[in-house]
């Protein structure tokens, strides 16, 4: 009998029984950050929707753009926060941290954007995905003017609210499983020097 917190409250496969594809990927993402983010063990629950879920991700996350890495990882913490989604904005927040090589950014954009040490343009950017996240059936043609007049353009208004979007649905599977951040995660990119807009 362990003592360990459990990391859902639904059935987590063991890694041996996973199918091969998503057994990979797992243990790439565990060769390459030293631990398995506690998201792939409980969504693997489920192998089709962990497939579908990880595709969109990436096709979201991992693509070129006008956003930056960085700057996708800030709509996550920042929606997370407003979601009350204590995995996305842990866990989301050690990669803000790390690619904005910034060790005060994450936890200033999940307490309040607007006062967090970020650009004017990000702050837009940022009243837009919580605009997408909260009160989408209000988004109108001057939400894009605002964009457009930051530098955006239409691809990057998708990105933006897509991710918003993306992570709305991320951050209540994480609620519903009750999915417990790795304790790594809290410490990951706290000793970077920091760093200024």
């Amino acid at each position: 009998m362990t003592n360990e917190p459990k990391i859902s409250r639904f059935p987590v496969p063991a890694l041996a029984d996973l199918p091969d594809d998503i057994r990979q990927r797992i243990e790439a993402v565990q060769e390459k950050s030293g631990f398995v983010p506690n998201v792939f063990l409980v969504l693997a629950h489920r192998p089709d929707e962990f497939r579908a879920f990880f595709a969109y991700h990436d096709a979201l996350m991992e693509k070129p753009g006008n956003l930056t890495k960085a700057e996708r990882e800030m709509i996550v913490v920042a929606t997370s926060a407003m979601n009350q989604c204590q995995y996305c904005v842990v866990s989301h927040g050690a990669i803000l941290r790390i690619r904005a090589k910034n060790p005060l950014i994450a936890d200033q954009v999940a307490t309040n954007y607007r006062k967090a040490d970020i650009s004017d343009r990000q702050k837009a950017m940022l009243d837009f995905a919580l605009k997408t996240c909260n009160v989408s059936h209000r988004i109108d043609e001057d939400d894009f003017s605002t964009l457009r007049a930051h530098g955006f353009d239409d691809e990057d208004i998708w990105d933006i609210g897509a991710i918003a979007a993306f992570f709305a649905l991320s951050n209540r599977m994480a609620s519903l499983t009750s999915m417990r951040p790795n304790d790594e995660f809290y410490t990951l990119g706290r000793g970077l020097p920091a760093e200024r807009p």
